[in-house]
Formats: structure tokens, sequence, C-alpha cells
């Protein structure tokens, strides 16, 4: 099975390579306005592959704040996942949008307890994980003036740590740019689908990996 990975694509329509699934982790706007998200729907809904998956990001503001009236502007092609998950080929895709606090942005919580309720919802026999935020320490490096920091989140990697071992095989995420790219860890394909850079700009190409 072929997953076509994106995100972070910020109201950029880009070239999407063919695949089983398309899967899109988040930010596929910039303010998550109803004229944004409803030009993506359009385009979205429009694309080939049997299987479309979305969740929303920290920019896709409306799914927060008027979820009934984002959820208005889906069509029956599109599955919005949001601490939910879908059968597809008999393996369970799970997709939620949660982050750590991220200034005024959507689906933010506090490092620690918080986070960690969110990640335990997520069912032990997942065998696709599609959060907007990385695990800490894996693709999630971004420069700040700090330095190079860690980004993503450590309760998340906790979980995906024990998800592994009951044979999760991918774990697809955005938000940090800077991080795009993908690697093996645990046994497990990790995707930084971000398109975009840290300038905004779609310099980055879908990432393709087979399941």
């Amino acid at each position: 099975m072929r997953l076509v990975c994106i995100s972070d694509t910020h109201n950029h329509q880009i070239e999407i390579p063919p695949g089983d699934i398309l899967i899109h982790a988040g930010d596929a706007t910039n303010t998550g306005t109803i004229d944004e998200l409803r030009d993506f729907f359009i385009w979205f809904s429009s694309l080939p592959h049997e299987h479309k998956i979305f969740i929303a990001g920290n920019h896709d503001l409306l799914f927060e704040r008027d979820k009934a009236r984002a959820m208005s502007l889906l069509d029956n092609r599109i599955i919005y996942l949001e601490d939910a998950w879908v059968v597809i080929n008999d393996m369970k895709i799970y997709g939620s949008p949660w982050q750590p606090v991220f200034y005024e942005w959507a689906f933010c919580l506090p490092r620690g307890e918080m986070l960690a309720k969110k990640w335990k919802l997520i069912p032990d026999d997942v065998k696709i994980l599609i959060t907007h935020c990385p695990p800490y320490g894996i693709l999630d490096e971004a420069s700040d003036k700090r330095g190079i920091v860690n980004e993503g989140c450590e309760e998340l990697k906790r979980r995906v740590e024990i998800l592994s071992r009951n044979k999760l095989k991918a774990h697809i995420f955005g938000h940090i740019h800077e991080a795009n790219g993908a690697l093996e860890k645990y046994g497990v394909r990790f995707v930084n689908a971000s398109i975009c850079d840290e300038n905004n700009l779609p310099t980055r190409k879908p990432i393709v990996i087979d399941i």
C-alpha cells in the first residue's frame, strides 16, 4: 500500500504523485478561514487517490473554534480524523491534531499530563499514526534565538515507543518546516511531510512510502 504524505501546505496547491492513500498532516491553511478551507477542500477532494485523509494543524483554526462549520465544508471523498481512527485495507489509521503550546494557535496544550492523556487515546493496535506535531527528537529540529532546538512532544515520543512494540508501521506529521524528511527508528517509518520551508514557500515535494 502506497502512502503519499504531505503537510503544512499553507494554501499552496502542489503536484501530487499517485498512491493508494493521500495523507495531509495539517496546516492546510494560513489562518483557517472559511474561504481558505473551502479552497483547500475543493483541491484536495479533486485529487485521484482512492483514500484521502486530513487532520487539522494549529493554523487550521476553524476546526477548533467552530468544528461544525468546518466539517460542513468537507465532502464524502475526504476522511477527517480528530482523535479518531479509520480502517483501510485492514490497517487501523489514527489521526490527532494536538501539540505543545505554540503561541495562540489551535489545538495547543501544555507539555506533560494533558498531552499524555490525548496520546493515550491512540489505540494500541494502530498501524499508521498521523499527528500534526512530531515526537521529541525525531525530525523536530528548528532554529531560533537559542540555536537549534527540538520542538517535538516528549509524551508523544513515549507513546510511540510503546506503539512500536505493537507493530506500528508509520508515523506521519509536519509542523516543524525545517525538519522535513524521513527516517526509520524502532522499526517505524517516521515522516515529516512539511511541504513549505521556514518562509512558507512550497519548496519540498511529497514523501512517498510503501507499507
